[in-house]
């Protein structure tokens, strides 16, 4: 049989020319958020519902820490590629040499507060001297809640870890107060429970401005695939410009991705929160550098960060 070159190349040219790439085919990425799901990440939901990441060849499967500290853990030692984490915890991680670094950003300002019941006799931090005070992150929120107690000067208080029993903890008496809620959401968790809350907002009692959520990996996979995480950066200022624009399409797109959510509970906490995403994917330096060192100032860490080693702004 004679072989014929030219047709053979033109068949694959055909072939090729009515090729689509599905979303096999499209690079997979692992993303492990800081908290079970919930509005605070309904642009990675929206953007997933509206085929965002398909656009960028980008396939991301998402999963949920079994413990409040596992995203940056697991990000830090690459067994997974992205996790959400906190500005705080990361230059935290920073100062103890771990391999993080920051490439995009979810939240641009602090949602965290000191949570507690009203009608406990709590009028201002000093209040809580003597008292029990919760924390729900280890490694994040008694080092913030340290800094926290130094600035306010609250004496002689038992931290305790609560991790995701924020609610139970403070109905049950077991603490007067929790470091690490967020004042978008546990307060309407709270409301909707029938419970009255107050709380003390970080920036508003000696805590730095900062970027509440962020997306870290590790410095081995930026170097690995910087062009997929360059693309995942893309889909996140595209999908939050889009929740900005249309709200109620991006909330009825994550409640699919998400159909176990409390419509009501998330509908209420989504008006809070969408204020609070980030506008720029912009990584200011020098915000993040007051922030470190003030970590520095208050012992959050026990050596000096320079940020332009964690920032990624290419």
């Amino acid at each position: 049989m004679k072989f014929n070159c030219k047709k053979v190349i033109a068949i694959l040219m055909l072939f090729a020319a009515l090729w689509v790439p599905s979303i096999d085919a499209a690079q997979e990425l692992t993303l492990i958020l800081d908290w079970f799901p919930n509005v605070d990440h309904l642009p990675i939901y929206a953007a997933r519902q509206q085929g965002l990441f398909a656009e960028e060849g980008l396939n991301i499967k998402i999963i949920s820490p079994s413990e409040t500290a596992d995203g940056l853990k697991m990000a830090a030692s690459g067994n997974v590629d992205i996790a959400v984490s906190y500005e705080p915890q990361t230059i935290i991680a920073a100062a103890r040499g771990l391999d993080v670094i920051v490439f995009a950003r979810l939240i641009e300002h602090p949602l965290t507060t000191l949570l507690f019941l009203k009608g406990q006799g709590i009028e201002s931090p000093k209040d809580l001297s003597g008292k029990k005070i919760g924390y729900t992150v280890p490694g994040l929120m008694d080092v913030l809640l340290s800094a926290f107690a130094k600035v306010n000067d609250i004496q002689d208080y038992r931290a305790i870890n609560v991790g995701f029993a924020i609610v139970q903890s403070l109905t049950a008496k077991k603490v007067d107060a929790v470091m690490g809620p967020f004042k978008t959401y546990e307060t309407v968790t709270m409301a909707h429970k029938g419970y009255e809350v107050g709380y003390f907002e970080l920036e508003k009692w000696g805590i730095p401005d900062y970027d509440e959520l962020i997306y870290i990996t590790s410095k081995k996979n930026m170097q690995k695939n910087q062009a997929a995480l360059a693309g995942f950066r893309r889909v996140m200022a595209r999908a939050i410009a889009q929740v900005r624009r249309n709200p109620q399409q991006a909330f009825a797109d994550y409640l699919k991705q998400v159909p176990e959510a409390d419509p009501k509970i998330e509908s209420d906490a989504f008006k809070l929160t969408l204020p609070y995403y980030a506008a720029r994917q912009h990584l200011d330096a020098n915000r993040w550098q007051l922030f470190a060192d003030f970590a520095l100032k208050y012992g959050l860490i026990d050596k000096k960060v320079d940020v332009a080693d964690v920032l990624w702004t290419e």
